[in-house]
């Protein structure tokens, strides 16, 4: 088994955690790659230290340290590449990161061993309709939002080029089962089974009291229309990324990927038991 750890290096505690991950995975018989550029930071002799291109072609795990936005990362990364990601929670929440810093010991061990299954997750494609026609996926969810605080913007929300709701506020979040435990849940959006076949649209402080989240057959392709706004009020990302401005009049139209994401997972119960654990804590 060869594992590519991927630190997030903004994080203090990542370089000592993807040094102790790097030992057990070893001492468990895995082959451990690295980028080059961590040589430095993490050296570790049995460790091979290569580009980061090279990385993830030859991996067939990647690791990924920090919290659910490096997976995020990570899985932007390597989408052409289709490998598996197991994420080290160092985040607050961490609901995609299925291994904490004090499980490492038995689930690197099970990892490096092969003893583990994959859950496949879906994707959102979303395309600008315009001349540069922008583009972008999304694990977690696509969000149209203002940049100014002052002003409502009025939305309106197609499903197979039919109008299902037009309404005012700050914007509109599109997630798909993963991401209906992040912003959208924020936002009053329900929790969905990561199993489900299934896209939430989840309206931002609408100015309305009839404006609930919808759920949508992962089948349908939806459209986000803006309407009259001045340039740079509004944009639109993907899983927390640079956000892209969007003309008065604009559409994004947003349909089911045809790519997927799989996660390393231990337990077909992991989902529930972070809620559980990581939500309920909460109160």
């Amino acid at each position: 088994m060869t594992i590519y750890i991927a630190p997030n290096t903004g994080k203090p505690s990542a370089g000592e955690v993807a040094l102790r991950a790097a030992q057990i995975l070893l001492a468990h018989g895995a082959c451990v790659l690295m980028q080059d550029a961590l040589r430095p930071s993490c050296n570790v002799a049995a460790v091979r230290y290569l580009p980061l291109g090279q990385c993830l072609e030859t991996a067939d795990v990647v690791l990924s340290i920090g919290g659910d936005g490096t997976i995020l990362h990570e899985a932007s990364l390597s989408l052409k590449y289709q490998k598996p990601i197991l994420g080290v929670n160092l985040g607050r929440c961490g609901f995609l990161a299925t291994c904490e810093v004090e499980e490492m010991e038995t689930k690197l061990s099970a990892l490096a061993r092969g003893e583990f299954d994959l859950d496949s997750r879906i994707l959102l494609y979303v395309r600008v309709l315009g001349d540069d026609g922008w583009e972008d996926h999304a694990l977690n969810d696509v969000v149209v939002t203002k940049g100014r605080l002052q002003q409502a913007i009025d939305f309106s929300i197609y499903c197979d080029n039919i109008l299902v709701e037009h309404f005012r506020g700050d914007g509109v979040i599109v997630a798909t089962p993963t991401g209906s435990t992040a912003y959208s849940l924020a936002a009053g959006g329900p929790i969905l089974d990561s199993q489900t076949k299934g896209i939430v649209v989840t309206p931002i402080c609408p100015h309305s009291l009839a404006t609930p989240a919808m759920v949508f057959a992962q089948e349908r392709r939806l459209g986000v229309c803006v309407g009259q706004v001045a340039d740079d009020e509004v944009f639109i990302s993907c899983d927390g990324g640079a956000g892209y401005p969007l003309r008065a009049g604009a559409t994004a139209q947003i349909r089911l990927s045809d790519q997927i994401v799989k996660l390393v997972t231990f337990s077909r119960a992991d989902q529930f038991q972070a809620i559980d654990k990581k939500l309920r804590s909460r109160r």
